[in-house]
């Protein structure tokens, strides 16, 4: 199949092409890259640049571009079955396997399974799920939801809503029922505390708003176990123990948001996992099937789940595509790679180990204040002080610059207003973390230049 030359996709992308979280007056002005292939842990652009991808695609693709099992399992579906619906006492075979997959390797208590095709709407079910199980227990005032501040938890209305971003409230309306506490971000906000008096901080901020609204009127905190498009924020130790207990003793259930934790990231299967912590419901997505098809969904607690189950009576939400069956496929075979790579203790025992070592040898960069990963996670902070922690700029360009000079090294990373992420494959061996760190450093270089900061 001959596809149309470069420019031609160029110019009709910028014509006609609306894209997620983009200015498109400025996008109709300078255009963008398409990306035609990926190969490993590499994408390739229509005019034949390789990228190292350190983003996982959108935090997703875990296990790289090249899984001829996930494209079988897809192929041979579509082949079977291409669609079934879950409505009306129906379900479809993958979908009932999936269900059993996932409940196998979350934890113990979590036994049911809401599908959807996005963390964004799987999002939304939570706050649907949670009214209803208060509904039903007969305590219909617990309607409030706690966030935090410089949250993402997608972009749909209630998603949008349940984030934390002011950039996103900014342009709609947000739901009166949710409300934002402080976020754990100890490098922008800990000042002169220590990360463990801060972490204990931040998890009595919490406290404090449920307090204020009332515990009787707060069904749910929703969290990431680490804040990923606010910027990779990874919690002091002592916010997530401090967390549990507060919402333990104030009847409060915790939405544990696993979209870019989930599926060995952290080391382990999942971010809760990790921290140690109890979810009521857990929010999935994007690593579920590397990408490969668009599924996400809520694993729901017992506690809640044998409420829904018991009580009767409609449960009144759903989507055409939930549990679509090409998607879990894609599922099914993402987490049989998974199990055999024994991705997370590849991750917990190998490979984390050595990007934590490489990476916080960016640390020493003139213009980095602080690098931090968890996982198969990390972020650097851009400053042109590091003991001030004082920025090269008061507006973000300068992430961004450092982002586009990545990129023109071959390596895709992420600006979050002054820090740069990166969320690289799992499958990353030790001389392509090597070299995402040398591509790296040279887009660092590249800013300090430009920033007129001595690197002697």
């Amino acid at each position: 199949m001959k596809h149309p030359s470069s420019d031609h996709l160029k110019a009709l992308d910028r014509a006609k092409h609306l894209h997620p979280f983009t200015d498109y007056a400025e996008y109709a002005r300078k255009g963008g890259r398409i990306y035609s292939r990926g190969e490993g842990v590499y994408v390739y652009d229509t005019d034949g640049h390789q990228l190292l991808d350190g983003m996982s695609g959108l935090w997703c693709t875990n296990l790289g571009y090249s899984q001829p099992k996930i494209v079988a399992a897809v192929t041979e579906q579509l082949e079977r079955l291409p669609y079934y619906n879950s409505f009306f006492g129906c379900s479809n075979d993958v979908a009932v396997e999936m269900v059993d997959a996932l409940t196998q390797i979350t934890p113990s208590h979590m036994n049911h399974v809401f599908f959807t095709t996005s963390g964004s709407e799987a999002n939304d079910t939570n706050i649907r799920l949670v009214h209803r199980y208060f509904d039903l227990i007969g305590k219909p005032n617990k309607k409030l939801i706690v966030s935090r501040e410089n949250a993402y938890h997608g972009s749909t209305i209630a998603a949008a809503s349940l984030g934390g971003m002011s950039s996103m409230h900014k342009q709609f309306t947000a739901l009166p029922y949710i409300h934002h506490a402080q976020q754990p971000y100890w490098f922008e906000l800990g000042g002169e505390r220590s990360p463990d008096d801060f972490g204990r901080d931040a998890a009595q901020a919490v406290a404090d708003m449920i307090d204020e609204l009332g515990a009787d009127n707060v069904a749910a905190f929703i969290a990431e176990p680490v804040q990923g498009a606010g910027g990779v924020i990874i919690p002091p130790d002592t916010y997530w123990p401090s967390v549990q207990r507060i919402l333990d003793e104030r009847d409060v259930l915790l939405i544990s948001d696993e979209v870019i934790c989930g599926f060995g990231r952290t080391g382990r299967w999942f971010g809760c996992d990790h921290f140690g912590t109890q979810p009521d419901l857990m929010t999935f997505a994007k690593g579920v099937t590397n990408g490969y098809q668009p599924l996400g969904g809520v694993v729901v607690g017992d506690k809640v789940g044998n409420v829904l189950t018991n009580q009767g009576g409609e449960f009144a939400h759903g989507f055409t595509y939930s549990g679509h069956p090409v998607a879990c496929a894609a599922g099914l075979a993402t987490l049989e790679i998974y199990q055999e790579l024994n991705t997370p203790s590849y991750v917990s025992d190998d490979i984390a180990p050595y990007w934590a070592r490489r990476w916080s040898e960016l640390a020493d960069h003139p213009i980095v204040g602080e690098a931090r990963t968890l996982g198969m996670l990390g972020a650097v902070e851009l400053v042109r002080d590091a003991a001030a922690r004082a920025r090269l700029d008061s507006d973000g360009k300068a992430a961004v610059f450092c982002r586009d000079a990545a990129v023109d090294s071959g390596l895709m990373v992420r600006a979050v207003r002054d820090s740069i992420v990166s969320a690289a494959p799992l499958v990353c061996t030790r001389a392509e973390i090597d070299l995402l760190i040398d591509r790296l450093v040279q887009a660092l270089d590249a800013t300090a230049n430009h920033y007129g900061i001595n690197q002697a």
